[in-house]
């Protein structure tokens, strides 16, 4: 995911000549399981505009989530914004609900923005997001328990004291080296 924004930037400074707006669009999802068996989706989406000068009436559409898969929980899957100047950045973000479980692959957004000198809407789209496997039945995580330190904490312990007291009796030690090279 690094490298493509990596990629992106330079390839926007490569491409960004001359006086006009050159908009790139990262959209992120992430999926959180509630402890009730549902699962929410965190949307974000971060317009920067790497260009020479500012674009105007912005227009962020997001339809990819159909609903008979997700309900909207908070925050619109659209937004508009006046202007972006140049080396601007904005961002927006919503969440949802999983309704269904499955694989779901998103589509980009697509940023409309309007250029000074062109008459045409000028469009842009965001990177697209990863398969997301929605509801899935995921293991129980293997957590480091407490009781199984707390009940073998101490053996462990003295198991290893013996073993570092052993470790030092059998090294010998920096100064007897020392003296043996001096004869």
């Amino acid at each position: 995911m690094m490298k493509e924004l990596l990629f992106l930037f330079f390839a926007s400074v490569a491409t960004a000549t001359g006086d006009t707006p050159f908009i790139i669009a990262h959209k992120k999802a992430s999926l959180t399981r509630l402890k009730s068996g549902s699962e929410r989706v965190s949307v974000s989406i971060d317009i920067y505009n790497q260009g020479f000068s500012t674009a105007y009436d912005l227009s962020l559409v997001d339809d990819s989530w159909p609903q008979d898969m997700f309900d909207i929980v908070s925050g619109n899957t659209s937004r508009s914004w006046e202007k972006l100047d140049a080396g601007g950045l904005l961002s927006h973000s919503f969440e949802l609900e999983a309704k269904k479980q499955g694989m779901f692959y998103g589509a980009p957004a697509v940023i409309t923005f309007r250029i000074p000198t062109k008459a045409a809407l000028q469009e842009a789209y965001s990177t697209a997001i990863l398969p997301l496997d929605v509801l899935a039945e995921r293991p129980p995580e293997k957590k480091f328990e407490l009781r199984l330190l707390a009940k073998y904490g101490s053996q462990i312990s003295v198991i290893l004291i013996v073993v570092l007291f052993i470790y030092l009796l059998v090294t010998p030690s920096s100064a007897a080296k020392a003296s043996k090279k001096k004869r």
